[in-house]
């Protein structure tokens, strides 16, 4: 039994590093950006039931003595309990938008925003397996996990599929009271994005929505005779002089993005801007802090 095991194991971890070996260089880059990260931003460590020590603390009147480290309070004046680690792993679904508009980047060499979302998704669920907790892309088949072969899965559906034109989650079933991270554009009607977030907080699932902007998006830095055409081809729009709408537009996106942080806030849901000239390290850093507890989320600022 256990050889069959072991050849299983070893199936399965050539299989793995096979699929490792053909993903593109944007899986480097991710998990070399989560490796940027420290993981004593892990927040979700607290006292409570487990095996591993976690702390000591000074004796409290509601402490059990049984709870007292003896020979940790003989090195004191004072008495002091040894704190075990609350071990309680979360399971974590990521979506990323891949709609039309999410291929757009206002400038040469410049990543889209498919592109930075891709980035950030894979660096977060190598973050969040780093730091023991389970992950899955929604509408996958894979049940959350916090293996190698579950980032290798991710990885391979996010890089090397072609990008499904789906910008919002599909109706999947997924772990009750689970983490949802979704990268996106948001350029979809507001009721279908809030009518997903309800349907998921049915199932007790609460997250984040991450809002991946270009730049040229939120600033239109648009002049003289310039035509807009729609991702989706066919409608286009020719402008004399583009920046004479200019002040219109940017209130008009300014509004939208109002629009979409009241509705997270109003349903539980944090809100993050990023903007694609950005440093994709600010984004990760703030969002694995928000997952894990740490009140260092910015919010509407952007990241």
């Amino acid at each position: 039994m256990a050889g069959e095991r072991d050849r299983r194991r070893a199936s399965s971890s050539g299989a793995a590093e096979a699929l490792a070996a053909a993903l593109p260089p944007l899986t480097v880059r991710a998990e070399a950006l989560a490796s940027s990260i420290s993981l004593g931003l892990h927040g979700r460590r607290k006292g409570g039931i487990g095996q591993s020590f976690w702390q000591f603390h000074r004796y409290r009147i509601e402490d059990s003595p049984s709870h007292i480290d003896w020979r940790q309070s003989a090195r004191s004046q004072h008495l002091y309990v040894r704190e075990r680690e609350w071990e309680a792993a979360q399971s974590v679904y990521l979506w990323r938008a891949g709609g039309p508009s999410m291929r757009f980047a206002s400038e040469p060499g410049r990543e889209t925003k498919l592109d930075r979302a891709t980035l950030l998704t894979l660096a977060l669920s190598a973050l969040l397996i780093r730091g023991g907790e389970r992950v899955a892309l929604c509408g996958e088949k894979d049940a959350p996990a916090a293996s190698r072969a579950a980032y290798l899965r991710i990885a391979h559906a996010l890089c090397e599929r072609a990008p499904a034109d789906d910008a919002l989650p599909p109706d999947a079933d997924l772990a009750r009271n689970a983490q949802f991270v979704w990268f996106g554009d948001f350029l979809e009607p507001v009721n279908e994005i809030e009518a997903v977030l309800r349907r998921l907080i049915r199932f007790g699932v609460h997250g984040r929505l991450v809002h991946i902007v270009d730049p040229a998006e939120e600033d239109f830095p648009y002049i003289g005779r310039t035509r807009f055409e729609a991702p989706t081809g066919g409608e286009t729009h020719l402008f004399g002089r583009a920046e004479t709408v200019g002040g219109a537009y940017r209130r008009r996106f300014a509004a939208r993005i109002e629009t979409i942080s009241q509705m997270a806030r109003s349903l539980n849901w944090s809100y993050l801007r990023h903007r694609t000239d950005r440093p994709a390290k600010t984004a990760l850093t703030a969002l694995f802090a928000d997952l894990s507890g740490a009140p260092a989320f910015p919010g509407e600022g952007g990241a």
